[in-house]
C-alpha cells in the first residue's frame, strides 16, 4: 500500500514513515502544504495522511480541492487540535478518518487498511502484470494459481516495480521508497532481494518479470493479464 504523508513536523513525519514502511507500507513524506497537494493531485496513492495545519496550503483547503477534482483518495486527517468544530468541517468535506495527536502508529495503520478496504470494490486493491499478482490488503501474492509467499521488504519492493510496469527505478529510488534511507553505493541490498524475488516469482513460462537496465536500475516488465 502506497501512502502520502503530509506534515510538517520532521521528526513526527519521520516517525510515522518509520513506523508505517515496518507495516509494510511504501511513504511518501513532504513537510509543505503545496507541495503536498502537487503530490496528491497528480501521484497516485492508496491513502493520504494529512495534517490539518501546514505552511502553505493548509490541510482542509487541499482536502476541499481533491474533492473538487473528483480524486477519491481515501484521506485521514491529523491534527493537535481536537475541536468538534475542526472534526466536523474535515468529515464534511469527504476526510475517511480523523486522528488526533499523539497517536500510536499501530493504530494509524490499522486506520489506513479499514479505509482504503472501505473506499471501494477489490479490484483496486490488486495490482497485477501478466500472471503475477498483489493483494494489497491481504499481502497475498500469486504467480498464476500458486500462492507465493513474500517477506513484507520482499511484498514491498515487488509492489513499488509493478505499480508502473515499464518505469525504471534506480537503486537510490528502490533504496528510498523500500528501505527508507539514501543508498550506499556500497550495498548491494537492492540486488540481493530483486534476485530473490525472481527466484519467487519464476514459473519457468518465460523471462524474469523484473528486467535489470544496466547501468540504471531495474523495472517490471510490461506484460498483459
Amino acid at each position: 500500500m502506497k501512502v502520502l504523508v503530509v506534515e510538517d513536523d520532521e521528526k513526527l513525519s519521520g516517525f510515522i514513515r518509520k513506523g508505517l514502511v515496518a507495516e509494510g507500507f511504501i511513504v511518501d513524506l513532504c513537510n509543505h502544504g503545496d507541495e503536498g497537494y502537487t503530490l496528491a493531485s497528480t501521484r497516485s496513492y492508496d491513502a493520504i495522511v494529512l495534517d490539518i495545519m501546514l505552511p502553505g496550503r493548509d490541510g482542509l483547503s487541499i482536502l476541499r480541492n481533491l474533492r473538487d477534482k473528483s480524486i477519491e483518495t481515501p484521506v485521514i486527517l491529523l491534527t493537535a487540535r481536537g475541536s468538534l468544530n475542526e472534526r466536523l468541517e474535515g468529515l464534511n468535506l469527504g476526510a475517511d478518518d480523523y486522528m488526533a495527536k499523539p497517536f500510536f502508529v499501530e493504530e494509524l495503520a490499522a486506520r489506513l487498511r479499514v479505509v482504503t478496504r472501505r473506499s471501494g470494490e477489490e479490484g483496486k486493491s490488486i495490482l497485477s502484470n501478466g500472471n503475477v499478482s498483489l493483494n494489497l490488503l491481504t499481502h497475498e501474492t500469486r504467480v498464476g494459481d500458486s500462492v507465493v509467499e513474500l517477506t513484507s521488504r520482499e511484498f514491498a519492493l515487488l509492489s513499488y516495480l509493478i505499480r508502473s510496469p515499464g518505469r525504471t527505478y534506480s537503486r537510490a529510488q528502490i533504496c528510498e521508497h523500500v528501505w527508507n534511507y539514501h543508498f550506499d553505493p556500497a550495498t548491494n541490498i537492492v540486488d540481493v532481494y530483486i534476485q530473490k524475488l525472481r527466484k519467487k516469482l519464476d514459473d519457468g513460462s518465460k523471462g524474469s518479470l523484473i528486467e535489470t537496465v544496466r547501468g540504471v536500475g531495474y523495472r517490471a516488465r510490461r506484460e498483459s493479464p
